[in-house]
């Protein structure tokens, strides 16, 4: 019987045969640090939704932790952002006119900006979009309307997570 036990806090994997032999093979989990700690600046957060009463406070709040923020008001402006913001995380709304945020996040990891933290923010309970959200590389998926100290908490807990090593999926 063949099993292994990978233990990510040891950076160690250990794969036991079957009898008495086992052999232990050195595996280092390097976690990749997110590009503004490493760079010793502030994240840069790029905010693309059409909708002003969500996006001007949320950009209002996390300018006020001193974040870097860019809000683009649809999908194609969104979209030509990304090479001049280069941001660390980025408020995705799912449905805009022009490009979707199914569209924009699609050509996100398309150009292997895999680096990027996302969190998908709609008015749609969907449960499919959510699932497609979180296939495309999306890191949370959040219902609107929402409480403003729960977007703020999850963009800080995205931003402080190291990558996993190599690229992420």
């Amino acid at each position: 019987m063949l099993y292994y036990a990978a233990y990510r806090r040891l950076g160690q994997m250990e794969i036991p045969w079957a009898g008495s032999h086992s052999f232990h093979v050195g595996l280092r989990i390097m976690p990749v640090v997110p590009s503004w700690q490493a760079e010793n600046r502030a994240p840069r957060i790029l905010i693309v939704d059409d909708d002003f009463e969500v996006a001007e406070p949320v950009k209002f709040a996390l300018q006020g932790l001193g974040y870097e923020v860019t809000h683009m008001p649809d999908g194609n402006q969104g979209v030509a952002a990304i090479d001049v913001v280069n941001p660390d995380l980025m408020v995705l709304d799912m449905m805009m006119p022009g490009k979707s945020g199914f569209l924009v996040l699609e050509h996100l990891r398309r150009t292997k900006r895999a680096y990027v933290r996302v969190i998908m923010v709609t008015g749609n309970d969907g449960e499919r979009h959510q699932a497609y959200a979180r296939m495309l590389g999306a890191d949370d998926y959040i219902h609107k309307p929402f409480a403003m100290d729960r977007l703020v908490q999850t963009v800080q807990n995205l931003l402080n997570e190291p990558f996993p090593d190599g690229e992420p999926e």
